[in-house]
């Protein structure tokens, strides 16, 4: 035999507030019960819900409010701010219906704590005011797309009330909005032409927010960038990149959209602080996770190259783990703010600072100190040597200068370096195309000395990787014969502790990638 069970609840709203159910079961069996029956109890159903629905509308003080005439756009600005292109805040105004509770004085607090989940969220809408009709009164204002009745209310939420002699009637309120009471996206999808793609995102760089506005977003971009420095605290500027990364000192153009052209700047990232001019450098607040991800790779002692090192994100958390740390920048900008922020977090007597092309860093430099290791006793422990090469649009074409690098020195497996190189990727399979395109410049298969990590999406079907092999020796020491146990490290030099990985529409990447980076 098959039951299913019905559950009518009579609610005494106005009168004994006491609960009683009904239950009633239709039965599949060789008997049946007459079809009239059945109908009957749909029918008292029906008959009850319309009979307690009028005795709350008999006890409210105003009228419930509909769910079925709650407005999905209720947060949606006015119409007529639709392609205003210069913010006119005061054009903002509307007023929309929510529910209240009336509650008194001396229960708001503890109401208002239990009741979090419902409350009404705006922002600088106070969620408490006085009873207009009543001064012993509250008005505690809901969440209108959570509470509609008082049977929205959750059996804690209604025990609460109970236990605080609340009334659960809800009452409706006319509540006005303003421009304050928008968020971003709300107001910017109300200007914005009905469709487009609206852009509230940007980076935030200190006092500066960084967008890259879309070609339809233009015509707004001066509303679009002060409503942005009206809705987040700390932001006094804004900016537009006006063209990509093609310069040989990696900086873009930009336009200031809103607020002050100051754009000396100051941010905190992984507990180390950095000044510099947002105009004349480059500076991504992405890749935080992808530094701290290469400064736990190595060991106090340890030897880093930084071949494009910027203002510093690689080479001043790695000086500060007693390591010795080369970098060098071929922008003059990046070059002395490099400088300040090795001063500016007391690592300057473990840092030593070139302004020289990537090229000719690694031929000069960096070969230098590669040979003086070489000549150390071989009782002496032989730091671990690491390069980072963070260009990701050209580095990988500076792989074939390790081609006889070391020629001319004794050959030593201590000291075959550790490269970290990062490169853009359009193909289909970017493990792959990555990993080829770096055996073709240095002339050396990197298979089981390399892994492959997805940085972050830049784009659409564009990746961002960092490959991370030991140079063969091969490739070093050239004119000279290498033993096959030579010619790499064991492949663990080149795994470091796991992260988690960046979300990325790139299913080969899933299995492939060594270690994930959310950046």
């Amino acid at each position: 035999m098959r039951c299913e069970w019905f559950v009518i609840l009579w609610r005494s709203f106005g009168y004994s507030g006491f609960l009683k159910t009904y239950h009633y079961r239709i039965i599949t069996s060789n008997s049946q019960i007459p079809f009239t029956w059945i109908s009957r109890v749909q029918s008292l159903h029906k008959t009850l819900a319309f009979y307690f629905s009028s005795q709350r509308n008999r006890f409210s003080t105003m009228p419930e409010i509909d769910m079925n005439k709650i407005d999905p756009e209720l947060y949606s600005p006015p119409s007529q701010v639709r392609g205003m292109t210069k913010l006119d805040r005061t054009a903002f105004k509307k007023t929309v219906t929510i529910p209240v509770l009336k509650v008194r004085k001396e229960m708001v607090n503890k109401l208002v704590r239990s009741l979090k989940k419902v409350l009404l969220q705006r922002p600088g809408i106070k969620r408490v005011i006085d009873d207009p009709k009543d001064e012993g009164n509250k008005l505690v204002m809901l969440d209108p797309h959570k509470i509609v009745s008082d049977d929205s209310f959750e059996e804690s939420e209604r025990l609460l009330l109970k236990e605080l002699n609340v009334n659960p009637q809800i009452s409706s309120y006319s509540l006005e909005l303003a421009y304050e009471n928008f968020k971003t996206e709300e107001i910017l999808r109300a200007v914005l032409p009905e469709g487009q793609d609206v852009t509230s995102g940007f980076s935030r760089i200190g006092h500066i927010a960084h967008l890259n506005l879309r070609d339809h977003q233009l015509p707004f971009k001066q509303l679009i960038g002060q409503v942005i420095i009206d809705k987040n605290q700390g932001i006094t500027s804004v900016v537009n990149k006006v063209n990509t990364i093609d310069s040989i000192y990696r900086n873009f153009q930009m336009e200031v959209l809103s607020g002050e052209e100051n754009m000396i700047t100051k941010v905190r990232e992984n507990n180390y602080t950095y000044e510099f001019d947002f105009s004349k450098v480059y500076w991504n607040p992405r890749l935080s996770t992808e530094h701290n991800r290469i400064t736990e790779l190595l060991k106090p002692g340890d030897v880093l190259f930084d071949v494009f090192a910027g203002v510093g994100p690689f080479a001043i958390p790695v000086a500060k783990k007693d390591c010795m740390v080369f970098a060098n920048d071929l922008n003059p900008e990046s070059h002395k703010w490099l400088f300040h922020n090795c001063k500016l977090n007391k690592v300057d007597q473990k840092v030593k600072i070139f302004n020289l092309d990537g090229k000719d860093f690694l031929q000069g430099p960096v070969r230098e100190e590669l040979m003086k290791l070489a000549r150390q006793p071989s009782k002496e422990r032989k730091p671990s040597v690491h390069i980072v090469m963070n260009l990701p649009a050209m580095a990988i074409e500076l792989l074939s200068t390790f081609h006889s690098l070391l020629d001319g020195q004794s050959k030593s497996r201590e000291l075959l370096p550790i490269v970290h190189c990062y490169s853009f990727s359009k193909a289909d399979d970017p493990t792959k195309d990555v990993q080829q395109r770096a055996e073709a410049l240095l002339g050396a298969s990197l298979k089981g000395c390399s892994s492959v990590h997805l940085v972050r999406n830049v784009a659409p079907n564009k990746e961002m990787i960092c490959i991370t092999f030991q140079v063969p020796a091969s490739v070093l020491y050239e004119n000279q014969p290498i033993n096959q146990e030579e010619q790499y490290l064991k492949p663990e030099i080149l795994e470091g502790p796991p992260f988690k990985r960046q979300r990325t529409g790139k299913a080969s990447l899933e299995g492939q990638s060594q270690n994930g980076s959310q950046t």
